[in-house]
């Protein structure tokens, strides 16, 4: 008698077993297609941040330079503002090419300079437009140019664009992927308890009363596939920056927390809305439909 009793458990365990397993393995896949974008983006990022805004002076008085670089500074566009005299630029350009002008020239016919880099959202053609009319319409007439590399921005745009698009696409193939992984997970789960589902509801049980625990351990299964997926997807990735330490350069903290948080939501909300169709298709069902 004990082992009658003890079967219908044995397979309860085995069923919800197989679908943390399941869903585990999907929230993986969403994981860790969610860290190589968040990557990319950073990547990308950094690297718009490496352009750098020349913004040449017209101008000798030192305190209107300083009113200059101070309005720089206080603008949501710049970062890393510093102003170049003409000693600076000098030793910048005999740097960069390897040379001292002193044997050629004994004059110094570079311009003072007023140089930034531009955050990450304002890298493109529009905006750098709009931040370079913008200081020529506060001070132009003390600027003679206001200099950035165009044709690398062009560049740079149109290929993070087309990065951006097809992660778009392999973004959202995957994810309809995992929801029907899930909800084909947790539908084989439910129809191993079809019977008993059914048995409850003709014994004069409520459809809350049966409901209520198949939906409870959804719930469950969900966070605890979720935090599986999460504890490996942070182990893969604690290895791969073992092995590829440059990776560590382009880890975002806050998004991937947010990825986190993301996996949880949707591996909680998928298992428990799979659990809850599944239900009320069977209580709604025949007794001769569940054969």
């Amino acid at each position: 008698m004990s082992e009658i009793v003890a079967a219908p458990k044995r397979r309860k365990k085995t069923n919800s077993l197989l679908s943390i397993v399941g869903i585990t393995i999907v929230l993986l896949l969403m994981g860790i297609m969610g860290w190589f974008f968040i990557s990319l983006k950073t990547m990308g990022n950094s690297l718009k941040e490496q352009v750098e805004v020349d913004v040449y002076l017209n101008v000798a008085n030192k305190d209107t330079i300083a009113q200059i670089e101070k309005y720089i500074i206080a603008q949501p566009y710049a970062k890393n503002v510093e102003y170049i005299d003409k000693a600076k630029a000098k030793d910048l350009w005999n740097k960069d090419h390897n040379e001292d002008w002193d044997n050629i020239l004994d004059y110094n016919p570079l311009p003072e300079s007023i140089n930034f880099y531009a955050n990450a959202d304002y890298v493109n053609q529009d905006s750098l437009t709009k931040i370079s009319n913008d200081l020529m319409q506060h001070y132009g007439s003390l600027l003679s140019s206001i200099d950035y590399p165009k044709t690398l921005v062009g560049s740079m745009n149109e290929k993070v664009n087309k990065i951006g698009l097809i992660f778009l696409v392999i973004t959202i193939v995957l994810g309809v992927i995992v929801v029907i992984s899930i909800d084909n997970t947790i539908k084989l789960t439910m129809y191993s308890n079809r019977f008993l589902i059914k048995t409850m509801q003709m014994v004069g049980a409520t459809r809350i009363f049966i409901s209520r625990p198949l939906n409870n351990r959804a719930v469950i299964n969900g966070l605890i596939s979720a935090v599986i997926a999460i504890v490996i997807l942070v182990i893969l990735v604690n290895w791969a920056i073992s092995r590829i330490p440059e990776l560590s350069g382009v880890q975002n903290p806050e998004m991937n927390y947010l990825l986190y948080a993301c996996m949880i939501v949707f591996g909680v909300l998928i298992s428990w809305i799979s659990t809850y169709r599944s239900v009320n298709k069977y209580l709604k069902s025949r007794l001769d439909d569940l054969y």
